[in-house]
């Protein structure tokens, strides 16, 4: 598997990782359409750190993996989320992008820690942040989507390697 930048065409795979409640589930639930619209439209700016997950065999596209600006407890951190569809799942294609993704948000050299929140009930994405070195802070309350409290895990590595 591969990432690349998210692009014009990517509406549909974005509309089956955000609008389908079980793949929402950690997550607060589905998105509506114009949310999906909404966010595909800020996805395709080409500063946006987006990226979809390409399935090298058949080319197909297979998930999203991304990172953004957060300030988290007083400071600027970037956050990273990803999803994969069901049919990749458990084949550590969410974990090959998401370390592809924590190394272009080290080479951005402008945070020094990158952090991922995923439910304290969502083992995959847990398993996902302990394999890619992840530290777990604390479990705690996150809101997402607005208005919405969700019991997370904060995990987060040093871009930096420490130094």
């Amino acid at each position: 598997m591969h990432i690349e930048p998210w692009g014009q065409g990517d509406l549909p795979l974005l509309e089956k990782l955000l609008g389908d409640p079980e793949m929402m589930g950690h997550l607060g639930g589905p998105e509506t359409p114009e949310s999906i619209a909404q966010r595909q439209t800020g996805y395709e700016r080409e500063d946006s750190r987006q990226f979809k997950i390409v399935d090298e065999t058949s080319g197909a596209a297979v998930g999203w993996v991304g990172y953004w600006e957060l300030t988290w407890r007083e400071d600027q951190v970037f956050e990273i989320g990803w999803s994969v569809l069901p049919g990749f799942q458990g084949q550590g294609i969410g974990s090959q992008a998401a370390r592809q993704a924590i190394l272009l948000a080290g080479a951005d050299h402008r945070h020094r820690f990158l952090h991922a929140f995923p439910s304290v009930d969502n083992a995959p994405s847990n398993a996902i942040c302990r394999k890619l070195g992840f530290t777990l802070l604390e479990e705690c309350e996150f809101e997402y989507p607005t208005g919405n409290f969700l019991k997370v895990n904060d995990w987060a590595v040093d871009l930096f390697g420490g130094s």
